[in-house]
């Protein structure tokens, strides 16, 4: 069984209440409660969250709700941490689909082909996002960035987890599969900033994609 998992705790340091902020027109969760209930290949999608304004939002938008334990919606608690918890109350669950409400920004299919690359290519896990090259400044001695090997970076849009990974409380498999998808994907909100580039972003893509 595959289960999609939409995190969502009540606080945030950057944006006060922003996983229900409105983006272009509706709450910025509901984009990724949208794309999941597009999704063919996803059994079941709940939202975890601590907050009752979120869990109102999420079921208004015909999401199935969670609710996460006061221990794990703090600063210090990681979503691996969640997933833990999530597991327990899902023992049929043998794949986890993480989609990180603040990227909201995917292609229509895109959570179905990550699905489908993960359990063609038997990864442990999954995660999408970029190569990038970033260097810190004063150690690359100026350094062509056509010459830097790079890294690469998980944008926080979709992950893919067995329960083996989760259930040992690793976010990352010794097989895994980086998935580089478009550069508009790539975004996320963590500040006010990257509100106003996805609502740039949003307004140009939203008419394809979700």
């Amino acid at each position: 069984m595959r289960l999609g998992i939409i995190p969502a705790r009540g606080s945030s340091k950057g944006i006060p209440g922003k996983n229900i902020i409105d983006l272009n027109g509706k709450p910025l969760i509901s984009w990724s409660i949208e794309a999941a209930q597009k999704s063919k290949l996803l059994d079941r999608t709940v939202v975890s969250t601590d907050c009752k304004d979120i869990s109102i939002v999420a079921s208004q938008f015909g999401a199935e709700v969670l609710q996460r334990p006061k221990d794990l919606a703090t600063d210090e608690s990681t979503t691996i941490s969640v997933l833990g918890h999530i597991a327990e109350q899902f023992p049929e669950v043998n794949t986890f689909i993480v989609l990180q409400p603040t990227s909201p920004l995917r292609d229509d299919g895109l959570i179905d082909e990550c699905i489908e690359e993960y359990e063609r290519g038997e990864f442990t896990n999954l995660a999408t996002g970029f190569w990038c090259k970033y260097q810190e400044f004063g150690t690359h001695n100026n350094t062509r960035r056509q010459d830097v090997s790079g890294f690469f970076y998980d944008d926080g849009s979709i992950y893919v987890l067995d329960r083996s990974l989760i259930e040992k409380g690793f976010w990352s498999g010794n097989k895994v599969c980086r998935k580089e998808i478009k550069r508009y994907q790539n975004y996320e909100i963590d500040d006010d900033v990257d509100l106003v580039v996805l609502e740039a972003l949003m307004k140009k893509y939203k008419g394809n994609h979700s």
